[in-house]
C-alpha cells in the first residue's frame, strides 16, 4: 500500500462508519472510525518514506505496524506538531482525548452506546477541530 491508498481507505472508513452509526451498528462504527484515524496516520508516515530507501530501520517498521494512535503520531514524525495543536486548541485536545483511547483492545469490545460512538464520530470528523481534519494537513 502507498500513501494514496491509505488516504482513500481513511476517507472510505469514515463514510462507512457514518452509515453504521446511522443504522445503529455502534460497535462497527467505532471500529471503523478508529481504523480511519490509523489509516490517516499511516498516510502521514508514507509521505515521509523515501521511495528507494530500503530496508528501513527495524524500529520504524515495528512502529508502522502498530495500532496505538499515540505511537503512530510519533512514527509519523508529528509529535511536536501534535503537542502544539493540543496546547493551543482546547477543542482539538478534547477530541484527541476521545480518539486516543481507540486501540487493539477497545476496537473489539462490544457494547458501545449510541452516545459514546456519536461523540467519537464528532471527535474524528468535526470540520473545525476534528482529528481527521488535522491529520489531512500532514498526509
Amino acid at each position: 500500500m502507498n500513501r494514496y491508498d491509505f488516504q482513500r481507505l481513511a476517507k472510505l472508513r469514515v463514510k462507512e462508519a457514518k452509515v453504521l452509526l446511522d443504522r445503529g451498528f455502534f460497535d462497527g462504527s467505532y471500529y471503523l472510525l478508529g481504523y480511519s484515524v490509523e489509516c490517516a496516520l499511516k498516510a502521514c508516515i508514507a509521505k515521509r518514506t523515501r521511495r528507494y530507501d530500503f530496508p528501513p530501520d527495524k524500529r520504524v517498521v515495528a512502529a508502522v505496524y502498530d495500532h496505538n494512535l499515540n505511537n503512530l503520531v510519533k512514527a509519523a514524525g508529528l509529535t511536536r506538531e501534535h503537542e502544539e495543536e493540543v496546547n493551543k486548541n482546547k477543542d482539538f485536545g478534547d477530541n484527541w482525548n476521545v480518539v486516543k483511547g481507540w486501540n487493539s483492545e477497545t476496537r473489539y469490545q462490544i457494547g458501545k452506546s449510541r452516545f459514546e460512538v456519536r461523540d467519537f464520530y464528532v471527535a474524528v470528523t468535526s470540520r473545525k477541530n476534528g482529528v481527521f481534519v488535522w491529520l489531512k494537513k500532514w498526509w
